[in-house]
């Protein structure tokens, strides 16, 4: 049975919602989080309440719709996913540092990929207050209300968010000086930031995974800016990798001059 992308998006927010909320269950603002912290390979933490928050996704998502694939940061990869027309695409906490350490910056994000591309999504901070939703076609929303991109059309003096050694890459290869907005731990959040217009430009450097973005892609497009790689392309999802090149977030004409600036580098 085929399923309509706004059933697709509710499905999204309810299992997002429970993952916030057994997250939430962890968490202690301004202070160590409560859950157990050990570390993956290349020294990433991972916590009781990333696994709890995973179980929380996978109940709901996976049980509504069993064949679907899955691809979450918490789970491990299974090649049979790359046959799938239908993959969620999961990150259960995204800014798992800031969650640790007690600052409010972190997200679930969820997203459903259909032939490669992002077509529903939700970020989901509960710390914040702040859920981010949007489905191909139907516009991107932050808690209920529509959003929509900036309308800045050149780098000079934009806003910008990112990490600062990528900022500051950008702002020598394109001549400008930029004004670096607030550091967001969750890469999902700071793109959701040039959604709704709160930064010009969100910037991701090389090595996030399609958990990281998934979520946001389809919100930044519905609220008519673009998430782009180095190629100026869209992005494809469910490939082999899971890791990114840079990308770039924002509306079109001034993503476009970033990633001019950035293969200038």
């Amino acid at each position: 049975m085929e399923h309509s992308l706004a059933e697709e998006l509710a499905l999204l927010l309810v299992a997002a919602e429970a993952a916030g909320a057994a997250a939430m269950s962890y968490f202690n603002a301004g202070k160590q989080t409560s859950a157990n912290v050990s570390f993956k390979d290349g020294n990433s933490p991972v916590s009781d309440a990333d696994h709890a928050a995973n179980d929380a996704l996978a109940a709901v998502l996976r049980s509504a719709r069993p064949r679907y694939h899955w691809v979450s940061e918490e789970t491990a990869d299974d090649p049979s996913r790359l046959a799938a027309s239908h993959v969620f695409i999961v990150d259960p906490i995204d800014g798992t540092r800031a969650f640790i350490s007690g600052r409010l910056q972190w997200s679930v994000s969820v997203a459903l990929a259909v032939d490669g591309r992002s077509v529903a999504g939700i970020i989901h901070a509960p710390a914040l207050g702040l859920t981010y939703a949007a489905s191909t076609g139907g516009g991107a929303t932050l808690n209920g209300q529509p959003i929509h991109v900036s309308c800045k059309k050149t780098l000079f003096a934009a806003l910008a968010s990112g990490p600062k050694t990528a900022l500051e890459v950008l702002e020598r290869a394109a001549g400008v000086s930029l004004e670096h907005g607030p550091k967001i731990p969750s890469l999902a959040l700071r793109l959701a930031l040039a959604a709704e217009g709160k930064v010009d430009l969100a910037i991701a450097s090389i090595g996030a995974h399609d958990w990281d973005v998934a979520a946001a892609d389809v919100i930044v497009r519905e609220a008519g800016g673009v998430l782009l790689d180095l190629d100026r392309q869209p992005l494809v999802y469910n490939r082999p990798s899971l890791r990114r090149d840079t990308l770039c977030a924002g509306p079109d004409v001034l993503t476009g001059a970033a990633i001019d600036a950035f293969r200038l580098h």
